[in-house]
């Protein structure tokens, strides 16, 4: 199916481009999060009309991003989970809370599905992640898990 992008998707292309993507990539992912439109003659029209804009838009959502970079990246937040005693976690940490730990110490709202830890964490110890906050804008922080307790 072909669509035109709204936005700069990291992998996918920029603002403006014409791409063939899956049907169900573009129904329910790109045009459903407003990120693209079905490539027809007046939709081209019409985009190449507001390219400028989009553009605009796009910087000021790097910006943001650049301003959110320079609060978090390089940062270490602490994580208290119960563990076994040979360090293992009961679950995991989930972006979901590393998203609150970062709100909660540093103010700064991150959506979950922007947070990619670099493998999954499971145990106790010090673990990257990585914070996409925008196509060009990724940010690194640590995420340091302590026992509150262990259980026998």
């Amino acid at each position: 199916m072909r669509v035109i992008l709204l936005e700069n998707l990291k992998r996918i292309g920029s603002i403006g481009e014409i791409i063939d993507v899956k049907r169900g990539f573009a129904r329910n992912f790109l045009i459903a999060n407003k990120k693209a439109l079905y490539a027809s003659k007046e939709n081209i029209k019409q985009v190449e009309k507001i390219k400028s804009e989009l553009s605009k838009k796009d910087d000021e959502k790097k910006e943001s991003a650049k301003k959110i970079f320079e609060k978090i990246n390089k940062k270490e937040y602490t994580v208290n989970k119960l563990s076994t005693e040979n360090k293992e976690l009961y679950g995991s940490v989930k972006p979901t809370e590393i998203s609150k730990i970062i709100y909660e110490t540093s103010k700064v709202e991150i959506k979950p599905s922007m947070i990619q830890p670099v493998k999954e964490i499971k145990s106790i110890g010090k673990f990257k992640v990585k914070i996409s906050l925008h196509s060009e804008v990724e940010a690194e922080i640590m995420i340091v898990v302590n026992s509150t307790e262990t259980i026998q």
